[in-house]
């Protein structure tokens, strides 16, 4: 599509107000898209997708297969245990050989910060035409989850038109281990960026007073933020305080190894003081949706009738919508590096 400049995602704050409008009108027409019959089209047709995974993953890297074949790509997937890495073979030497078997888009995911950019700038550097999608690196970024949250946003309070001025001016509160979390830090580029006031709400261990100005400059090597005016961040310790006039709520998953390196005290404390629930979501002051990116702790993160109630809470809409969102990146990319060939 025009207007897009990107040859890799690889983290949303170099995203402007034109990029999200467009992954979102993308992503809505994919997601009109009949659900039974002939589901192809043949947009990534001789297209290879190829999926590294270094992270246990249900939702990101199914979605992501299932959004290339829809498209018509070929899709491999790589196994780290079965690799030559298991032989001392470096992982972009692995990449490469991949890349020479064809693979034109690769979806990276990585413990390790920075490893799909450092491989996105090796592969430019050795004259490879191929895109790299980062599908979560560490505690840094996860794009495509941010944008499909943006997604289920806009669709909730615009059905009709799902764009980035359907956040604009709302009040999303996100919960819970906001250090810990790409999710999080991928979500407030996004919902900044489109005009919405984000109020962060969790212990101070697992969320410090500095993500206020998260937002305020452009990361490292980026030469400028894309985006004239962004919505607020605030922090708030108390749900109590954080959550009457919200527009939507999305909490975070608890990683239980933070309470061996005794930043909780226990998990059933951390409810009391930070689990959703109906009850609590009454403070809101008007019907509010719930998000998650998955998977969820029953009892931790909210409570199991919450997760249960399809009325309130959005955690299958999300998993849907991740199908038309990578759909929506794929193209692009695929778009942007020119036709198969």
């Amino acid at each position: 599509m025009s207007g897009w400049s990107h040859r890799h995602v690889l983290d949303l704050a170099a995203f402007s107000l034109d990029d999200y409008a467009t992954v979102l009108e993308l992503a809505q027409r994919f997601r009109a898209l009949p659900t039974s019959g002939a589901r192809k089209l043949p947009a990534l047709q001789g297209r290879l997708v190829t999926t590294f995974f270094f992270e246990p993953s249900t939702r990101t890297r199914s979605s992501f297969e299932l959004a290339a074949k829809r498209l018509s790509a070929d899709v491999q997937s790589f196994s780290p245990s079965s690799s030559s890495l298991s032989k001392g073979e470096s992982l972009l030497d692995t990449v490469r050989t991949y890349v020479a078997m064809g693979a034109d888009l690769l979806v990276v995911r990585h413990r390790c910060t920075g490893v799909p950019a450092a491989l996105a700038r090796d592969l430019e550097a050795s004259g490879a035409r191929v895109a790299v999608l980062n599908g979560g690196d560490g505690l840094h970024s996860h794009p495509s989850q941010g944008l499909l949250d943006l997604f289920t946003l806009a669709r909730h309070f615009a059905p009709e038109r799902p764009g980035p001025e359907a956040l604009r001016g709302r009040r999303i509160v996100i919960v819970g281990d906001v250090l810990h979390s790409r999710v999080a830090r991928s979500n407030l580029w996004a919902l900044t960026a489109c005009g919405a006031d984000v109020v962060l709400c969790g212990p101070s261990t697992l969320l410090p007073e500095a993500f206020v100005d998260f937002v305020a400059a452009p990361p490292p090597g980026q030469a400028r933020d894309p985006v004239a005016q962004r919505g607020r961040i605030t922090v708030e310790r108390s749900l109590e305080v954080a959550l009457p006039g919200a527009d939507a709520v999305m909490t975070l998953r608890l990683q239980k190894e933070r309470m061996h390196q005794h930043l909780l005290t226990s998990l059933e404390a951390y409810h009391r003081r930070y689990g959703l629930t109906h009850q609590r979501l009454e403070r809101c002051g008007q019907a509010v949706r719930v998000l998650h990116p998955g998977p969820v702790n029953r009892g931790v993160e909210m409570g199991g009738a919450l997760l249960d109630d399809p009325e309130i809470c959005l955690v299958d809409e999300q998993v849907t919508n991740g199908i038309p969102v990578r759909m929506a990146l794929l193209y692009l990319l695929a778009a942007a590096e020119g036709p198969a060939g």
